[in-house]
């Protein structure tokens, strides 16, 4: 152990994105995913930034390159216009075939939960609750048709609790438990179907605002290995932060995030408390701030990998959770997804950026990978 409670195995990873790329992958896994999910989250029609289709998604994905490696699949969301949550078995082969002829496949779905996409408050009424719950059950059919037809090996479900924090905040051990209650309901209904659930955590969602009230939902539900924690690293950078949560802040008031230290006694902290939860990952960057557009909350803001405003260290601090704290990989985590919304449309259109993200997904693997 180094200074700080650091591992000496995450310390020794280069701080840079910038080194020379092998020919040949050091490691076999996790593989590298994609979201598709970018292109409709934050996006609104007659703006202008309108919805990206998922053709153009895949298209951007199976065509980013870095020293002849190429993303191994996506992560998909389970809504129009993209793909409906109520896709019939042709819809299903059709997706599989799409995805399969660029030569990815499919990981991880987002189960379209809240009320706007057909879901409901997962501490809602009897109806809201039997409305999230529904999406919850149409999105594990498709996961097990997916793999049934061949395309989809690995990944999870992904849920939230579908409520905002000033609703919660109203009763917050009352709607704690009403949470856990639909979680566990969610979890006896992934199971049935083969599936895992992965509650993602970010400030916008009530009972999941920070990490501690993170933990304490995961543990309340108490379905370890069926519902677990998607720790995306833009959003839990805000859990250190308090951003909702000044009680369960990690970081000082006025931090100084040239104090590397510091930032890393956090990190690690945070981690060790959510890394037992965790079987889905996203690769993210964030400038320490939130940002919110279209229908979607504030959240944590995600940036591109070479933003000179960026306060992690995307490689170094991947390890935190891509390793075991002796130093091993993190095996539990066989796949890790780019999850960066609300960019630009400009900007997601471009091919460089979708290189510079496989770039920096690659520069993880290399670092901590496993085969």
């Amino acid at each position: 152990m180094l200074s700080g409670g650091l591992p000496a195995a995450y310390s020794a990873v280069p701080l840079t994105l910038t080194r020379t790329l092998p020919m040949q992958p050091k490691h076999a896994y996790p593989k590298i995913h994609n979201a598709t999910w970018p292109g409709l989250v934050g996006k609104e029609p007659g703006t202008d930034h309108p919805p990206i289709g998922l053709d153009a998604m895949l298209d951007f994905t199976a065509k980013a390159e870095v020293g002849g490696r190429k993303f191994d699949g996506v992560d998909i969301f389970l809504s129009l216009p993209h793909t409906s949550i109520d896709a019939s078995d042709d819809e299903l082969r059709a997706l599989a075939d799409k995805v399969a002829s660029r030569g990815l496949v499919i990981g991880s779905l987002v189960a379209p939960v809240w009320p706007p996409t057909g879901g409901g408050s997962a501490m809602g009424d009897d109806t809201q609750r039997a409305a999230f719950l529904t999406q919850v059950k149409k999105a594990c059919r498709i996961g097990k048709r997916l793999k049934e037809l061949g395309i989809r090996k690995y990944g999870i479900v992904r849920i939230d609790s579908a409520t905002g924090v000033a609703d919660w905040h109203k009763d917050p051990a009352g709607n704690q438990k009403k949470i856990a209650a639909t979680f566990r309901a969610a979890a006896d209904i992934a199971k049935d179907h083969g599936e895992r659930l992965a509650a993602e955590g970010e400030i916008c969602w009530g009972g999941m605002h920070s990490w501690r009230r993170m933990v304490e939902l995961l543990e309340l539900t108490d379905r370890k290995g069926v519902l677990g924690f998607q720790a995306d690293m833009a959003h839990t950078l805000l859990y250190t932060m308090g951003y909702n949560a000044p009680e369960d802040r990690l970081l000082p008031d006025g931090y100084d995030w040239k104090n590397q230290q510091t930032l890393n006694e956090a990190y690690t902290k945070l981690t060790a408390a959510l890394r037992p939860w965790t079987f889905d990952f996203h690769i993210a960057q964030n400038d320490a701030t939130v940002f919110g557009s279209g229908s979607h909350d504030k959240t944590g803001r995600h940036c591109l990998p070479k933003d000179p405003n960026g306060k992690l260290d995307i490689t170094r601090h991947a390890g935190y959770w891509l390793r075991q704290p002796d130093g091993s990989p993190n095996r539990v985590i066989q796949h890790m997804c780019w999850d960066g919304c609300m960019f630009p449309n400009k900007v997601m259109e471009t091919q460089q950026t979708w290189n510079d993200i496989l770039a920096a997904m690659l520069s993880v693997r290399d670092a901590h990978g496993w085969s």
